[in-house]
């Protein structure tokens, strides 16, 4: 029986190392992009099994207590933690940026300062809260204007307040917001941003609290 040969001839070798050598030189940039993706991709989970996760297991962890005292209303205790150690919003951001529970910690701080009236200063934190849902989010922006109004800026006032009542559509913030614009549009001699507002709320939000004594805002500006 004939043996096989099953060695590759050296002029075949010596074709595909060259067609591999023009392939690379050709689409190096692409061949370089494709690694570098690659190498970031691995990299950014490696990141999320060993350092992201348990961060933000951390930090999920770290910010229960300081819920606890918000909602107890002890807002020193929830913005700067307590003397057994227990962290606070201030330090949970400092310590634990990019965790979610650090972007919600910003909420949390800017308005436990509000409630103690530390206005300026609640700004920046509630502005630093990121958050796209219907409720938190605009309940959020809401705080804001009242902010801001309380600082003599009625006109960032009154953008917030429009903007929180069009994220939230519904019922509950949105007539809120929009009678708190009216009532700021009064303030500043605009009777006829004012009006708009106040006729938004009667035919779109009919059904909300704001609603039922709309008629008084709306005759006041005519």
């Amino acid at each position: 029986m004939k043996q096989q040969n099953t060695q590759q001839p050296e002029t075949n070798i010596a074709e595909v190392v060259s067609k591999s050598e023009a392939f690379v030189t050709k689409y190096k940039m692409q061949i370089g992009m494709a690694i570098a993706a690659i190498i970031i991709i691995s990299g950014s989970i490696i990141y999320q099994t060993y350092v992201s996760e348990p961060r933000a297991k951390e930090a999920s962890e770290a910010i229960f207590k300081a819920e606890s005292y918000f909602a107890a209303g002890e807002f020193e205790k929830a913005l700067n933690g307590d003397e057994q150690g227990n962290m606070g919003f201030k330090q949970i951001i400092d310590e634990f940026s990019g965790t979610p529970s650090a972007n919600i910690a910003n909420a949390y701080a800017g308005l436990s300062l509000a409630q103690n009236g530390n206005y300026e200063e609640a700004i920046p934190y509630l502005k630093a809260f990121d958050g796209s849902d219907k409720m938190v989010a605009p309940g959020v922006l809401s705080a804001l204007g009242n902010c801001y109004a309380n600082t003599g800026d009625l006109n960032s006032a009154v953008s917030k307040f429009i903007e929180a009542a069009k994220a939230a559509d519904n019922n509950t913030i949105s007539p809120y917001c929009l009678l708190q614009a009216g009532i700021i549009y009064e303030k500043q001699g605009n009777k006829a941003e004012a009006l708009k507002v106040y006729n938004e709320i009667k035919e779109k939000y009919f059904a909300s609290l704001q609603a039922m004594d709309i008629e008084k805002y709306i005759n006041r500006v005519k």
